[in-house]
């Protein structure tokens, strides 16, 4: 567990070092602008739309951000042969891909965590509107960027950088669209069919008075199944390759 902590806090000072913090800074700028010229709909409407416009660049910046990170992080350490050092030192493959997610996972936290700061208080300043609920929004938006970090790990343990992020967006695309797809009339898939529409919670949060904690645990499980599996094969795909 250490040496996995260590290579996700390497994770953390290399993002750091790239100033990934301003992708919030000029995506909060964003918000701050974009929220005065919102159109008001009536009374008590006009917050429901800032916040759904909130949660769609609060999943932007995330999505910026997540694949920003993790299409180039294993890649580069290759090129640089970084990760022939950190291999060398008893540090098996699973625990450098693992490790990997885990600081991705904490970076891309601090940006939304960063991000839902700013939009609780642009909203509560212009439309003097207690809007704590957009973390909850922000907590779901965070276990589907851990999933999208899953399946770019998973892609970088082959491919390289552009490569990776074609394959992570299709993955976002298809996961969204799977329900209307084959889902049939009410565009709801089977249950064993993997669907990232279980993070999409902009009708409860935006327009309702939130997700309840079973739907919570719902999401949870279904983004430790998805990025398990994603991460196991990123295991097999990095443990054939010839380093």
């Amino acid at each position: 567990m250490d040496t996995m902590l260590a290579i996700a806090t390497a994770v953390l000072t290399d993002a750091i070092r790239r100033k990934v913090v301003w992708v919030v800074v000029i995506f909060a700028a964003i918000l701050s602008f974009v929220a005065p010229s919102l159109p008001s709909y009536g009374a008590g409407v006009v917050g429901s739309v800032y916040r759904e416009v909130a949660i769609s660049l609060l999943f932007a910046a995330a999505l910026v951000v997540t694949l920003g990170l993790a299409s180039t992080r294993i890649p580069a350490e290759t090129e640089r042969r970084t990760v022939y050092n950190i291999l060398s030192r008893d540090v098996r493959r699973w625990q450098y891909l693992v490790g990997t997610w885990l600081g991705l996972c904490g970076v891309v936290g601090a940006v939304i965590a960063a991000f839902t700061v700013v939009a609780v208080a642009v909203g509560g300043i212009a439309y003097r509107e207690t809007m704590w609920i957009l973390f909850e929004a922000a907590f779901a938006v965070w276990l589907e960027m851990g999933v999208i970090a899953a399946i770019t790990i998973l892609l970088s343990a082959r491919f390289g950088p552009v490569t990776n992020v074609v394959g992570a967006l299709t993955f976002v695309f298809a996961g969204h669209s799977v329900g209307g797809l084959i889902g049939g009339v009410h565009g709801e898939p089977p249950w064993w069919l993997p669907s990232l529409d279980v993070f999409n919670v902009i009708a409860p949060v935006a327009h309702g008075s939130g997700y309840g904690i079973g739907y919570a645990a719902g999401m949870v499980g279904a983004f430790g199944a998805l990025s398990g599996l994603l991460l196991l094969g990123a295991t097999a795909l990095f443990e054939r390759r010839d380093l």
